[in-house]
């Protein structure tokens, strides 16, 4: 059933003009009994979209797929992807995109229900999605959004009437998902794989119009070179803010990169609390391939293997054709590098360049993982003077590190207040623990209280705020002899 349009949907479809091959046409599976669970009215105005009309009935059966929006045209997205490593055609299996809202300001985005039935690529899947996953995405993704971090974004969540089954029964949802665009390393591989060259370089150029339209219009030089290096460079800069912030995807696959550089698919992720490295919270990553130390490699690794999907449009000669390639991907660690010092320099306060900064920075990381400091507060503290969660503080090692710091600081252009708003704007008081997060989540699911998440995201919104509100939300979680666990639920 097709709604009317008082909500103010605008759609365009232009990946449906798209070969063939590269989606499959699919609407949504209706639902029993449709409702609203929480909507982000914020983001429904960016949008153009009217909140007292998607708050309706019809909005709700919009949001859990039993109407389609006007103009939009439902489809599943092909693409393959290297999970763990291992190389495989996949797809949307649980997700539909409606179409491309087109905001007041002439922005394009992708509308998807996520958990919205079974597509030709869901693998035996059930196509569905449980209540407590496609809130935790809308928590952790909004989160994201806060920090400032590229990211999909969360429109609304919808409760289906039904249960599905997973280890237990659990209440089913629909996310509805909102990003630049669903165009993923993984899409091209599928292009590659399953595909002629000219769906591959008709993919190419649809991806130049969309996120890189003034390469696009180049008639010079090696264009889908140029798309490469684009979106090396926002990987290298979207890399470097998760690591700013501690923040682990948790599944980084080929079909989890966007080419849009935004954080996508928000499946065993979480912010670390103690600094480690090695801090792996998915429960199906035994051997550690995504812990937070390895993403920057991850990412490069990524990267490659969109390389070697554009391998043929490089250039004639595969000779040649790879070694473009090679020196686009070199350039992914210098810049990841260079996003990564700037983010530090200014946690620490410290403007310009200096040869020390680094090993001045990776001394105090040394001293955090050797103390077991919890990562985001000792930022905090040395931000606005906080002892909580700070264990190295106390220490002699610390002490001669802060001598070493303050006379770094001394050196800076700015004066000491500049320094100081520098890093409140860096560090943020706030970020979705763990436990505030579960503590949310079961509220809604158990309880069907969303107070406490929307107290939450209300939070999260402004994590650089460093009020008096958020006190209660920078307390560490009680010790627990249980290491925390994420599983790939959403």
């Amino acid at each position: 059933m097709t709604t009317t349009n008082d909500a103010g949907w605008n759609f365009d479809n232009s990946y449906a003009r798209l070969p063939e091959r590269l989606f499959a046409r699919q609407k949504p599976t209706p639902v029993p009994l449709p409702k609203l669970a929480i909507l982000n009215e914020a983001l429904a105005k960016e949008l153009g979209l009217k909140a007292e009309a998607l708050r309706s009935e019809e909005g709700a059966e919009t949001f859990a797929g039993n109407r389609i929006p006007q103009g939009a045209l439902p489809l599943a997205q092909a693409y393959a992807g290297h999970q763990f490593g291992h190389f495989a055609m996949l797809g949307d299996g649980r997700a539909i995109l409606l179409g491309e809202q087109i905001t007041p300001q002439g922005k394009r985005v992708d509308i998807q229900l996520k958990g919205s039935g079974r597509t030709p690529y869901s693998r035996g899947g059930d196509g569905r999605a449980a209540l407590g996953p496609m809130l935790r995405e809308y928590i952790i993704s909004e989160a994201m959004h806060g920090l400032g971090i590229p990211t999909t974004r969360s429109l609304a969540v919808a409760t289906t009437g039904e249960e599905i089954l997973r280890e237990t029964e659990l209440p089913g949802a629909v996310l509805t998902r909102v990003a630049a665009s669903h165009l993923r390393v993984g899409t091209f591989q599928f292009a590659a794989n399953w595909g002629e060259e000219q769906d591959l370089r008709t993919l190419a150029d649809y991806a130049l119009q969309r996120h890189d339209p003034d390469i696009g219009k180049e008639e010079d030089g090696n264009r889908y070179l140029l798309l490469l290096r684009e979106v090396i460079k926002r990987q290298a800069s979207l890399i470097a803010k998760w690591q700013l912030v501690g923040f682990i995807h948790g599944v980084m696959n080929t079909d989890n990169m966007a080419i849009s550089g935004e954080t996508i698919d928000y499946g065993p992720c979480a912010f670390m609390d103690v600094y480690d490295p090695a801090t792996v919270f998915s429960s199906i990553d035994v051997q550690g391939r995504y812990a937070y130390g390895n993403q920057p490699y991850i990412a490069a690794w990524n990267l490659a293997r969109l390389a070697e999907a554009l391998l043929p449009l490089f250039h004639d000669d595969e000779t040649q054709a790879l070694r473009l390639a090679e020196e686009a991907i070199a350039e992914f660690g210098p810049q990841f590098k260079s996003h990564w010092l700037t983010g530090m320099r200014a946690k620490l306060g410290m403007t310009g360049e200096e040869a020390e900064d680094e090993a001045l920075i990776e001394s105090l990381l040394d001293l955090m993982r050797k103390h077991r400091a919890d990562y985001t507060n000792t930022f905090r503290s040395l931000t606005i003077g906080s002892r909580e969660g700070s264990a190295p503080i106390d220490t002699p090692e610390f002490v001669q590190w802060r001598e070493r710091w303050r006379a770094r600081q001394g050196r800076n252009a700015e004066s000491e207040v500049s320094s100081e708003e520098l890093m409140r704007r860096s560090n943020p008081a706030v970020i979705p623990r763990n436990h505030r997060v579960e503590e949310a989540l079961a509220a809604a699911t158990e309880r069907g209280d969303y107070s406490v998440m929307e107290r939450l995201l209300g939070v999260l919104a402004h994590p650089y705020d460093h009020s008096p509100e958020q006190e209660e939300y920078c307390a560490l979680p009680e010790e627990s002899a249980v290491p925390y666990r994420t599983f790939c639920g959403t």
